[in-house]
């Protein structure tokens, strides 16, 4: 049984990655096109090149974490280790040297690169540590769902603290305030990773015997068709998600005009979030996981579809149907997660091969890939669209910022449900794989 204290230690290592994470979808994009001067092609572009990149990054990052081998585990010595640079490196990709042309973009393309390489290096073994705590089913859920709820903390610090500390600390220079503002937030994160690595413990230890290749532990993990699963699920959802909340913002600004609500708006979904993670437990209690998570989607899809129709003028509406969709969705968060570890023990039995950090960073190379098109396809819309930075947009320009901020992220949910129909584990199925498992062990 895993306490209450080491769930929360383990919870705040999200709210420190949440950071950062939630910063870049949230802000970034604007940070680039408003603050640096980048037009939203080029950012776009520079997203999904970074971003790929990095993804491809991951899988080396999962096998390297379940080959290290220290007094403090696998996978809990990152913390220690890479906290600092990551906090660094995040401070460096929000400051805006006085540079032109070519040597914004190059500057900008350096050190995002440098900040999604440092993200990988501890978010990987974080997020493989979640699947070492306990082996038991029902427990997983839960530790994901404090994960979530203290990881949607970090959302709310960033949604609600952002702009607020940018304009107090730049006064006018939001360079100076983003510069700031990050510093800020790094230091904080840097603690919250070392409370992290404090407090928690790794009991589900890789085979001692197991020493093989690289090669053939990638072999291992294809074959796994449930994980497949859930990396093509992940792949469409994060796409859906991330093409939403980057342009929340501009939603906001641009087609309901309510700049001076960006902060509200960001902070209360944020906070949705946090409810509908913290319920993720209860529900899967009560249901079966898939289904739930399949309803789940569709309930998402439905209310982005719904947005659509919501003019302008119509705050309050606008507000709520944000707010029930951030809700719905993360609800649904910690139920994929829960499922990454039992593809690990399907895995385990089905190949012989146990694979932790390989699993987690695979599944996480599709959420990345996610992000990277999500991304991307956010800048290249908003070029499309002729969107010119802090002016007047035309009501074309209006028009496909609402498209593609309701419609666009409904198919991507549609995707995701259709895709878990083929997820067969069920609690029963996996614990009786685990006592498989066991009795291959005795």
């Amino acid at each position: 049984m895993v306490s209450v204290k080491e769930k929360i230690a383990y919870g705040l290592g999200d709210t420190a990655s949440n950071i950062i994470f939630q910063t870049v979808m949230m802000f970034l994009m604007l940070y680039y096109t408003d603050v640096v001067g980048l037009s939203p092609a080029v950012v776009g572009t520079m997203f999904l090149a970074v971003r790929i990149f990095d993804a491809v990054t991951d899988p080396l990052m999962g096998n390297l974490a379940d080959k290290t081998h220290t007094r403090w585990g696998h996978f809990r010595p990152y913390l220690l280790w890479l906290s600092l640079p990551f906090a660094i490196i995040s401070i460096l990709a929000f400051t805006t040297p006085n540079l032109e042309g070519t040597d914004k973009i190059v500057y900008a393309f350096t050190t995002y690169t440098l900040l999604m390489v440092a993200y990988t290096a501890i978010n990987i073994p974080y997020c493989a540590l979640g699947g070492v705590l306990t082996s038991d089913v029902k427990e997983r859920v839960t530790i994901q769902s404090y994960r979530f709820v203290f990881g949607m903390l970090g959302g709310v610090i960033v949604a609600g603290c952002t702009m607020p500390m940018v304009e107090y600390f730049g006064q006018g220079d939001a360079a100076k305030g983003y510069q700031y503002t990050m510093t800020a937030m790094s230091i904080l994160g840097f603690v919250l990773f070392l409370l992290c690595f404090l407090g928690t413990k790794e009991r589900i230890q890789q085979p001692k015997e197991q020493n093989i290749p690289f090669t053939q532990s990638v072999k291992a993990l294809i074959k796994n068709d449930q994980w497949r699963t859930l990396c093509l699920a992940a792949f469409f959802l994060l796409t859906g998600q991330v093409l939403r909340l980057t342009l929340a913002v501009y939603y906001v600004k641009y087609y309901l005009g309510r700049d001076d609500l960006i902060t509200l708006f960001m902070t209360l979904g944020v906070a949705a979030s946090m409810l509908g993670c913290a319920l993720a437990q209860p529900l899967a209690k009560r249901f079966c996981k898939i289904k739930a998570y399949i309803s789940l989607q569709v309930i998402a899809a439905a209310i982005c579809g719904f947005s659509y129709f919501i003019s302008e003028d119509q705050l309050v509406l606008a507000f709520t149907a944000f707010i029930l969709w951030k809700f719905f969705l993360d609800m649904a968060t910690p139920l994929l997660w829960a499922k990454m570890a039992d593809t690990i023990d399907y895995g385990h039995e089905k190949t012989g091969v146990r694979i932790t950090g390989l699993v987690y960073s695979g599944v996480i190379f599709f959420i990345k890939m996610g992000v990277a098109v999500g991304g991307a396809i956010a800048g290249w819309l908003l070029s499309f669209y002729s969107y010119q930075a802090d002016v007047v947009q035309t009501l074309d320009t209006q028009h496909g910022i609402l498209l593609s901020f309701t419609v666009l992220p409904a198919f991507g949910s549609l995707f995701v449900a259709y895709i878990m129909k083929k997820y067969t584990l069920t609690n029963q199925v996996v614990e009786n794989i685990q006592s498989k498992l066991t009795t291959r062990v005795c």
